[in-house]
């Protein structure tokens, strides 16, 4: 059996204890906050960015991995012999995906994958793979099944806020929403197939009452729902409201195992505080 490395961008917004679970090993965006640099999760919190953001009027800014980056990353387990299996934050997001396919380029035995998606969605395409290595499947074909299963993985979030994502323009339809309209919580979709985030049903009313209405249009109006595991992926919210998303799920669907899980900074810059999704997969 072939020696495979798991490896994945930290957009994936794996915690500490499902990283260990599955192997996967991470490397970090980079976060600008006015004119000072951090790495995402190692110098820097979510919850500091958004303070930035509250005292000062600062938005962060995330840059993507470089090839030079990459390609050091790689070299420690590439030049020991071991196969590296990447997945990286969808290419409509970010040129990190890119940048990994020119590192490989210049190494042998690296398999990057465009995970189309972001978030725990990554983090579900993280599992599929892990399985599969212990399974004993070769590199290439774990990519090939990957790349096979990224159409299934439903991935969508509600927005507290709007100006974190306004100001990042990486979905379409947005701007059309206007800055001004605070009664509307969208719905931001990513589909998968292509990998981009467009806008999907705008909800009204309080938090607590779209979440709950959200929750019941995803799993409710989902065919074919894959009940191995699902994310509840959030920006910072509170454990009520979790504790309400969760206790919705549970009523809807038999799910095997429910993982709550905070978003990193990658992700937390560009969807702003309070914001939640559930993530999972059909079959």
């Amino acid at each position: 059996m072939s020696k495979i490395i798991l490896s994945a961008d930290s957009a994936c917004d794996l915690d500490d204890l499902l990283m260990k679970r599955y192997h996967v090993n991470c490397y970090p965006y980079h976060i600008s906050l006015g004119d000072k640099q951090y790495l995402d999760g190692v110098n820097i919190t979510a919850e500091e960015i958004y303070a930035v953001y509250r005292q000062q009027r600062i938005l962060p800014r995330t840059a993507a991995i470089t090839p030079a980056e990459y390609i050091k990353y790689f070299k420690q387990w590439t030049n020991e012999g071991y196969e590296v299996i990447h997945i990286s934050l969808g290419s409509g997001f970010s040129s990190s995906y890119q940048n990994c396919c020119l590192a490989a380029q210049e190494l042998k035995n690296v398999y990057p994958i465009d995970s189309r998606t972001l978030s725990t969605g990554i983090g579900l395409l993280i599992i599929e793979a892990a399985e599969r290595i212990s399974q004993g499947m070769s590199a290439q074909e774990i990519r090939e099944d990957i790349n096979m299963l990224r159409a299934k993985s439903q991935v969508s979030f509600i927005l507290d806020t709007l100006t974190f994502i306004h100001a990042g323009g990486r979905c379409s339809g947005i701007a059309k929403l206007g800055a001004n309209l605070l009664s509307i919580k969208p719905c931001i979709e990513v589909d998968s197939t292509v990998g981009k985030m467009c806008v999907g049903k705008k909800y009204r009313g309080s938090l607590d009452k779209v979440l709950k209405k959200y929750v019941r249009d995803k799993i409710s109006g989902c065919k074919n729902l894959n009940l191995n595991r699902i994310f509840i992926t959030h920006s910072g919210i509170s454990s009520e409201r979790i504790s309400l998303v969760k206790e919705t799920v549970q009523e809807l669907a038999d799910f095997k195992e429910i993982f709550v899980v905070q978003a990193g900074c990658t992700i937390a810059s560009h969807c702003g505080p309070n914001t939640l999704g559930v993530v999972f997969m059909t079959n």
